[in-house]
């Protein structure tokens, strides 16, 4: 069972229990929280999001988030797959998600999550991540805020450095 890391506060993290079964196309339906793939939630997911069930839905990194639109405020969780350290495209996503599309729910890193993408992660909206080099809750938190200052505009809402000198901070 992976092991799950929550942004707790604004420089806080811990080990979360996974409320949520990440069940497979061709596996049966466990009680309580599913995360589906999106073919099978677009099959099934009107049907358990009916029942009141928590559902999330992984989106692989060629799988466009804007298939979820509709359904973004019915989902628990957004689980987005990192296939490979180098393969960014779940970056990208969950801007689309915060920024584009409103999506104020879990937003999680999955597959090849490792600790020197914290900050970039934590910038672009994630907020729970299953790291796959053993990361704990404080590493994941020094290296999301090792730096103060940031140079541009993200989904998490710091201010560039550019604001802050032209502010006094």
């Amino acid at each position: 069972m992976p092991k799950l890391i929550k942004l707790t506060g604004p420089r806080a993290a811990a080990w979360a229990n996974d409320r949520f079964t990440v069940v497979a196309d061709d596996q049966a339906l466990p009680a309580g929280g599913v995360i589906l793939s999106l073919a099978r939630f677009q099959a099934e997911g009107d049907a358990l999001l009916s029942e009141g069930r928590e559902v999330g839905v992984v989106l692989q990194s060629d799988e466009a988030v804007e298939a979820l639109a509709y359904d973004l405020p019915r989902l628990a969780v957004v689980a987005l797959a990192f296939p490979k350290f180098r393969d960014g495209r779940a970056f990208t996503s969950a801007r689309l998600l915060r920024e584009r599309l409103g999506y104020g729910g879990e937003i999680r890193a999955v597959g090849d999550v490792l600790q020197e993408q914290a900050q970039f992660m934590v910038r672009c909206g994630f907020d729970a991540f299953e790291p796959a080099d053993g990361s704990t809750p404080e590493a994941w938190v020094r290296a999301a805020f090792r730096f103060r200052h940031v140079y541009q505009r993200s989904a998490d809402g710091r201010r560039p450095a550019f604001e802050e000198r032209a502010h006094g901070v």
